[in-house]
């Protein structure tokens, strides 16, 4: 998984927990694709004070996922989730209709992560 995805998950699960700069610039940087540059104007601050900020930022999130592993258990259970519907899909008609709605439960949920 690249990195900008990985700190965007990471963000997800831990972001309430950075201080409210630290998330902004995340948020910039990250989510909007804001150079340093561009978020240092805004700010007042120096280049090197948005990338020491998300520097800071970014390892709270790793140590967080370190210890947590709130994001590799979401991806884990994603990963699962996708192949049980794929075996799923391979079942033969005419199909229960518990497993039909199994198959529509597994697929919702799915679904919700990209929503």
């Amino acid at each position: 998984m690249d990195k900008i995805t990985m700190i965007t998950l990471m963000y997800d699960f831990y972001g309430q927990l950075l201080t409210e700069r630290q998330q902004k610039f995340v948020e910039l940087y990250y989510g909007n694709d804001y150079s340093l540059g561009e978020i240092a104007e805004n700010y007042g601050v120096s280049r090197q004070a948005v990338h020491d900020t998300l520097k800071r930022a970014e390892n709270i999130l790793r140590n967080y996922e370190n210890k947590l592993g709130l994001v590799h258990r979401m991806l884990v259970q994603r990963s699962k989730l996708a192949e049980a519907a794929r075996l799923l899909e391979e079942c033969d008609a005419p199909l229960p209709r518990q497993v039909v709605r199994a198959r529509e439960i597994i697929q919702e949920v799915l679904d919700m992560d990209r929503g």
